[in-house]
């Protein structure tokens, strides 16, 4: 390049290969140096993460304290296990009894089965035959013993357990039509020292009323509370409430151990055929009260060479349910 003296001056910049190297060095020494920072800051992230209490733990025992009556546990104290208290079961039931499904029970109706459960020494045992409305309302209400559920339609059985996996819910097929009651009462009370005997295990029952066909563990439990809601009974051709009622009684008397009382109730005790099945096999002598739609019976185990269901003695008091 020309200056206005005429002279020319040239600069030469020579780059150093140690230049390059230290900064190539540099760049490497940051790299490690952001890359040990974040390291240890998603290790100190999953740690607190897995020492603090988490909002829903929190939250869920906040719950389980209104729920139980007492106050929120804290981190070194359990949740209690305390019954359900008295305005919780009447809120339940209260909802439950206003729903707009037609065929839901009544407050009193649930009322007199939900006293029962209040009184059933944890953990109390709960058969129910059929799946209805008040499905959920019995299991919330049993929440600290067993409930299981017998339903006549398969596909009804495993689309609830799909929706609602916390129940246990068995299908049975059942071999009976209701118009046939007459006939297989008859039968089953020929038959009372025999196959159709009051006090045996049902898996291996030739009785035509017995069901057999339940899982192997459904028989080995001393149930405190059977309730029969299922299956169908109001049609001529449906299976009718025969095969559940005997099973009931059979399952009441052949208890191993436990308390050796169970209460049974039976819905729709109006018709004919709950009515004729709960004379013949759970026994005026054993009904505690009963209105046109829900029968109590309370049946206390047999021997095991008992031969017949009743003994023929009529109880004066029967309570009505209101």
């Amino acid at each position: 390049m020309k200056n206005g003296s005429g002279n020319t001056n040239t600069k030469l910049i020579l780059l150093h290969p140690y230049i390059q190297k230290q900064t190539s060095t540099t760049r490497l020494w940051l790299l490690a140096f952001v890359s040990f920072f974040t390291i240890v800051f998603l290790l100190t992230l999953l740690y607190t993460r897995d020492t603090m209490p988490s909002k829903n733990t929190s939250v869920a025992a906040a719950v389980a304290a209104v729920v139980t009556g007492g106050s929120t546990p804290s981190a070194s104290s359990p949740i209690s296990n305390s019954n359900l208290p008295t305005s919780a079961i009447n809120a339940l039931l209260h909802y439950a009894s206003r729903s707009n499904d037609s065929f839901h029970m009544s407050f009193g109706e649930m009322k007199s089965i939900s006293d029962v459960l209040r009184r059933c020494a944890p953990p109390c045992n709960l058969l129910v035959f059929g799946l209805t409305h008040e499905t959920l309302l019995w299991k919330s209400l049993n929440h600290k013993g067993r409930t299981v559920f017998i339903e006549e339609n398969r596909y009804y059985a495993a689309y609830f357990e799909e929706i609602h996996p916390e129940i246990d819910v068995f299908d049975v097929q059942y071999t009976t039509k209701a118009h046939e009651a007459v006939e297989l009462v008859a039968a089953a009370k020929e038959a009372a020292g025999n196959e159709c005997r009051p006090v045996q295990n049902l898996l291996f029952s030739d009785c035509k009323l017995g069901l057999n066909d339940l899982p192997n563990h459904v028989y080995d439990v001393d149930w405190d509370v059977i309730f029969v809601d299922g299956p169908r009974g109001d049609a001529h051709e449906g299976p009718g409430r025969m095969s559940s009622i005997f099973t009931a009684a059979v399952l009441a008397r052949s208890k191993k151990g436990g308390n050796p009382k169970t209460h049974v109730f039976v819905h729709d005790y109006y018709r004919d055929v709950e009515r004729l099945c709960g004379d013949e096999f759970l026994c005026r002598e054993n009904l505690v009260e009963s209105n046109d739609l829900l029968a109590h019976y309370v049946l206390d185990k047999m021997d095991k060479n008992s031969t017949k269901f009743c003994n023929g003695r009529k109880k004066h008091s029967v309570s009505s349910l209101s």
